[in-house]
């Protein structure tokens, strides 16, 4: 096989993982129009469609998908092969590609990054914070941080916390303003700041307990933001009502910047887990990181 052919199968392979072509493109750093080039050569030469392509969308076809699936295994060989030559290394080498949310990425990855990086030079971290819940392994990543509630059944997931706890927290601004909501019916007369996970058109419904009982409520006010920091800056700021993991918030809660309110209804969270697909071996670039996280938390 010529260079150029492998580059090509490796082109739609990144395609077809993505079912996207500029997501594909930015993993191979190239354009987007010279990948949709490349694709169509490979067509043409080939003799048969490999995808489907709209204006929102790209899928396999029958043909494309069963290519992808033997180069799905190709590749697959080819980066264990890879990976066996890291026992003659001194340290790990390779691209490492983590998701998370940005609460996770900015709790449990951004306080190893220093002593990571230190100790781990030849290790390219790719970082991205998603707080959607995508598919790891169709987005091209090597593992990811999310609750626990949030992994798939596939995955083997690696426990990174104990059980939060969810709070509905302002400022002493506010509830001098305000008023103290007693239940969270009560929280339908107030501001709360609301948060939408990107990716979801609807709103995040706050979770409380009653009896043992955890029920939804939807808030309303008049500020909405897809970044839980920001939302919390708000509610630090005066602006409403938000909710938090109070583990997470200690500072704040200890220096009255922020009340906690309805602890009695407060919802318990589940664990942040790191996980990754149990159908691929773990490379030495995961391994070294796991245990940063581990040693750190």
């Amino acid at each position: 096989m010529r260079d150029q052919e492998f580059a090509n199968l490796k082109a739609f392979f990144a395609v077809a993982q993505a079912r996207n072509f500029s997501r594909a493109a930015q993993s191979l750093g190239v354009s987007a129009s010279a990948l949709s080039q490349t694709i169509k050569g490979l067509e043409e030469r080939l003799g048969v469609r490999l995808l489907n392509r709209t204006t929102r969308s790209v899928s396999t076809t029958e043909a494309g998908a069963r290519l992808f699936e033997r180069l799905r295994s190709v590749f697959a060989d080819l980066e264990s092969a890879l990976e066996a030559l890291n026992e003659y290394r001194d340290t790990p080498i390779g691209t490492l590609r983590i998701s998370a949310p940005q609460v996770a990425m900015l709790h449990f990855i951004q306080p190893i990054l220093p002593a990571f990086q230190a100790a781990y030079p030849d290790i390219q971290l790719e970082l991205t914070t998603d707080d959607s819940t995508t598919d790891i392994v169709a987005q091209g990543h090597d593992a990811a941080i999310r609750l626990g509630e949030f992994i798939e059944q596939d995955m083997v997931a690696l426990r990174l916390s104990e059980p939060l706890t969810q709070i509905a927290v302002a400022s002493p601004k506010y509830l001098q303003q305000r008023g103290r909501p007693q239940t969270p019916v009560e929280l339908l007369q107030h501001s709360c700041v609301n948060w939408r996970r990107a990716g979801e058109a609807g709103l995040y419904k706050w979770r409380f307990f009653k009896d043992g009982t955890p029920f939804e409520l939807s808030v309303k006010g008049s500020l909405v933001v897809s970044d839980c920091a920001v939302a919390l800056q708000s509610a630090v700021d005066g602006l409403g009502i938000t909710v938090w993991i109070r583990e997470w918030i200690k500072t704040e809660l200890d220096s009255g910047t922020l009340v906690p309110l309805l602890e009695e209804w407060s919802t318990p969270f589940p664990s942040f887990y790191l996980y990754y697909p149990s159908n691929r071996q773990m490379s030495s670039a995961l391994q070294v990181f796991i245990a940063a996280l581990r040693q750190q938390h």
